[in-house]
């Protein structure tokens, strides 16, 4: 069996001027990044298109270690839908270097539903991830240099700074560290780190800007400390978002590709799921739904991490209605939430598959709770029994759910027709039955514990002290009627990653929450969440390597 890398190297790629000319894109609007790759100028988003065609998102069941598929099926149901005759474009989140080469591997799709270049896409592809890496670090630099200077120093509490660096890479040592040291000329000594670009507020506030304007002022509102005197001081006082600016102005701008199979895909924006909300931007979503008839879209992790911050926070600031929700599914995930082992998952289990029916039913009631009756889509593996596919399909239709098998990874867009047909009746059905779980002026606990309650299935949650003296912060400050992005860990759908299946009467504790003022959403932090993950014993990165002809290989 071929590996992705191979199939993807064995496509013979179209010019990007073939796949922008799909959708009617004039050659001079094409920001050519060689052969295969593009940037696309804002003024191609069309609002009153936008209001015409169709938004599909696609989210998942809680997830094993190595994921349940979601780019793959996203791919394969766009390649699908072309094949039946609708024009849809994909519109991805583009990949960190850190689960490149740590262990989860790239984010292009796999087997014969990838986006191409794979290879580029993984690596730097355009820049993006570097130039937000470069925004966020001149802040930091701006910081530390308005401390050291007598002159124009805004008399910032060092102790109050919780603006950290970040390098899209994984790297365990920078998670904490004394910078300053060596003497008065070298800085005001204080206690920092680094978290990944992926976790960056810039990510996040870059994700949810809708052009260079509104991630100027986006910018500008991103709080940075209290001086002594408790006066809070944001970017802006530091005259940091014109540069910072200036730093994302290609990387405002969504980008181009193509699948296996030439369907066009858009791919901008990286932030994790947790921390950074975890979809692209509101920006590319709105460019692919001017340039298409339908959109093929997904959010990070499972229904109450990405497709809740998809539907409360990004759908919300972007004014986006979406027309129909996919479920992800696969037998391994479900008997593992069943209690089957993750070295048994390729071995048939049917009592296990039985057992983890439960967290299926509890993300189908998350999206049902957003209006909508998603679509289950078996991600088929090749382990996968007969017996046990008939299982989970018997399930889903005795509880009135649609449900697909989908054997995209080996058959591209034909193995997803089904899914395909059962997508589009879907979004005939649903003009505008979208609704969010809260408004935006909802008191802060309360949004908090409506999230915790109807998506998590908990029975309360309780606040340490340090919590609740934030959120009292954040009410003075004036900004208590922002959304809220929870993170939590994404192995359960409890604050607690040992609790498989689907928990029930737990509480949720939520140690601390921080502000995400340019981003415009607060941060409850329910257990340990971490900003800077570490690599493996045996990093993805070792089997990397690339020949004299430029050749790379041990992508995945």
């Amino acid at each position: 069996m071929k590996s992705d890398i191979q199939i993807a190297q064995e496509i013979k790629l179209k010019h990007i001027l073939e796949i922008s000319k799909q959708l009617n894109i004039a050659d001079d609007d094409v920001e050519l990044y060689g052969k295969y790759k593009a940037k696309l100028p804002l003024k191609l988003i069309d609002e009153n298109k936008i209001k015409k065609s169709k938004l599909i998102l696609v989210t998942a069941i809680t997830p094993t270690p190595a994921g349940e598929g979601k780019t793959t099926t996203s791919i394969g149901l766009a390649q699908a839908m072309n094949l039946i005759g609708k024009k849809t474009t994909v519109v991805l989140r583009e990949p960190s270097l850190g689960p490149v080469f740590g262990i989860k591997g790239g984010a292009t799709g796999g087997g014969f539903s990838q986006v191409l270049p794979m290879e580029d896409i993984n690596l730097h592809f355009t820049g993006d991830l570097s130039a937000v890496e470069k925004a966020h670090n001149l802040l930091a630099a701006l910081i530390d240099n308005n401390l050291q200077n007598e002159e124009s120093n805004l008399h910032i509490d060092p102790r109050t700074v919780s603006w950290k660096r970040v390098i899209d890479m994984n790297d365990r040592a920078l998670r904490s560290m004394i910078i300053g040291l060596g003497g008065v000329k070298q800085g005001v000594p204080r206690e920092t780190g680094f978290d990944i670009t992926a976790a960056s507020e810039v990510m996040a506030t870059l994700c949810l800007s809708k052009d260079l304007d509104d991630l100027k002022q986006k910018l500008g509102n991103i709080f940075v400390g209290y001086t002594y005197e408790g006066k809070p001081i944001f970017a802006r006082d530091l005259k940091a978002q014109g540069a910072m600016t200036a730093l994302l102005k290609d990387a405002i701008k969504p980008n181009l590709v193509q699948t296996v199979e030439g369907t066009p895909a858009i791919i901008h924006g990286g932030p994790f799921a947790n921390i950074a909300q975890g979809t692209n931007t509101i920006i590319a979503t709105k460019m692919g739904l001017s340039l298409s008839d339908y959109v093929v879209t997904e959010a990070g992790f499972a229904s109450e991490l990405g497709a809740e911050k998809f539907f409360d926070i990004k759908c919300q600031y972007g004014n986006l209605t979406p027309n129909a929700a996919v479920l992800v599914a696969t037998i391994r995930a479900l008997k593992y939430h069943g209690g089957a082992k993750l070295k048994e998952l390729k071995e048939p289990n049917v009592e296990a598959l039985k057992k983890g029916l439960e967290n299926l039913d509890k993300h189908i009631e998350n999206l049902q709770m957003f209006n909508f009756k998603p679509t289950v889509a078996i991600n088929k593996f090749i382990t996968d029994s007969a017996e046990e596919v008939a299982v989970l399909k018997e399930h889903c239709e005795k509880i009135g759910i649609k449900v697909a098998l989908v054997e995209s990874w080996e058959f591209g867009g034909k193995g997803a027709v089904e899914l395909a047909n059962m997508v589009v009746e879907s979004t005939e059905g649903c003009e505008t039955c979208f609704k969010p779980l809260y408004k935006f002026e909802s008191e802060i606990e309360d949004k908090i514990n409506t999230i915790a309650t109807k998506m998590y299935g908990a029975k309360n949650v309780e606040y340490s002290s340090e919590a609740k003296a934030k959120i009292n912060k954040i009410k003075e400050l004036g900004l208590g009627n922002l959304p809220i992005c929870i993170a939590k860990t994404q192995k359960s759908l409890s604050d607690d990653q040992n609790k498989k299946g689907r928990p029930r009467d737990f509480t949720v504790k939520i140690r601390e929450v921080e502000l995400s003022s340019g981003a415009g959403f607060i941060v409850p932090i329910a257990g340990a969440i971490m900003r800077m993950p570490g690599l493996p014993e045996v990093p993805a990165a070792e089997m990397i390597d690339i020949d004299n002809d430029g050749n790379i290989s041990g992508l995945f």
